[in-house]
């Protein structure tokens, strides 16, 4: 019994976290509609099969069977309506400030998480060299009190960064930018590397100072790592574009979980980065232009307000059903990848 209930609980813990992203994201959207006074008709937790309900005012709460997932259903959203208090009827600033709610607190969400995690480190992390492993590689190249300023040329700015460029090469081969004695110079060095899942690895194999925590560079430290969490997912996508990584390297909801899950039985640590990484991804990518999301009915009205006219209907109702077919088909694609990743 206790050794199913070691396996269950992660996933289940996985699958509340997630739910709190989504919840978050669609109570961004709730509360920045009753703040403009749209009326909202219904905010569901979960999907599928209605478990239970209650009436407050205009909105109907509902949770629902499965727990992945929510919406928040505004009147006047995708058709037209006469009612004053619409989303359709609401100024364009008004709208925009609605569509927008729900990312924007995945963002907030983010730098909470980010910030509860600096706040529980004992030191604050920096990008100088403080020590090597006793068999290291890297102490041919670095050598202690050196400042990491790039890597590959990407800037390092926090401890996340240098795990970041690590983990974007294959060969183990890595391009340093330093200061070192007041001087800045360029360092090429090559690590050892291990094969996890297919994947070659760099085995990092020195270690990086810390310094006493103070309300300033606690801030400074939690805003400089929103921004490495945010930069990750920008490289990734970049990555995913010009084919550095296929859709087998993709993760869905079931692979999301997986992972999340495998966080949990390593640590409270590795468990909130990977929440911090998933609502900041959440809240980055529902900005995209891209149909069915948020950002595309960001572009619609910004279209609307500067051209002072709305896109044909037909047309955008179009372009929204292409949009959720790919959508839907590439989540199936990932999905399945995922569940025979998991066999």
């Amino acid at each position: 019994m206790s050794h199913i209930w070691q396996t269950v609980y992660p996933i289940l813990i996985a699958i509340l976290f997630f739910e709190l992203i989504i919840l978050v994201h669609e109570g961004g959207h709730f509360f920045a509609a009753k703040m403009m006074k749209v009326k909202v008709n219904e905010f569901s937790i979960g999907m599928g099969p209605k478990l239970f309900q209650f009436q407050k005012g205009d909105t109907k709460f509902t949770l629902r069977l499965i727990l992945f997932g929510g919406y928040c259903a505004m009147e006047g959203e995708d058709s037209e309506s006469d009612d004053k208090n619409s989303f359709a009827n609401k100024k364009v600033i008004q709208r925009v400030f609605v569509v927008v709610a729900g990312a924007v607190m995945n963002l907030i969400l983010g730098v909470l998480i980010i910030l509860g995690m600096v706040c529980s480190q004992e030191l604050v992390g920096t990008p100088v060299v403080a020590d090597f492993d006793k068999d290291a590689v890297s102490n041919a190249y670095l050598e202690q009190n050196d400042r990491i300023l790039a890597i590959d040329g990407m800037r390092v700015y926090t401890t996340t960064d240098i795990t970041t460029g690590f983990s974007r090469s294959a060969d183990g081969e890595v391009e340093f930018l330093i200061k070192r004695d007041g001087k800045t110079k360029t360092v090429n060095a090559k690590f050892n590397t291990q094969k996890i899942d297919g994947k070659n690895y760099i085995d990092m194999d020195f270690y990086l100072y810390g310094v006493e925590k103070t309300v300033p560079n606690v801030l400074r430290e939690t805003g400089r790592q929103f921004m490495s969490f945010c930069r990750m997912i920008f490289l990734s996508l970049h990555d995913l574009i010009t084919g550095k990584y296929g859709l087998s390297d993709m993760s869905g909801p079931v692979g999301t979980v997986s992972v999340v899950s495998g966080a949990v039985k390593m640590s409270l640590t590795s468990t909130f980065r990977i929440m911090a990484f998933l609502t900041i991804n959440i809240g980055l990518f529902n900005l995209f232009p891209f149909p069915a999301l948020d950002g595309w009915k960001l572009f619609i009205l910004l279209y609307e307000g500067i051209f002072k006219k709305k896109l044909p209907q037909k047309f955008e109702w179009m372009i929204n059903a292409v949009g959720l077919a790919v959508l839907l088909g590439l989540m199936c694609l990932v999905t399945f990848s995922d569940i025979t990743k998991l066999f």
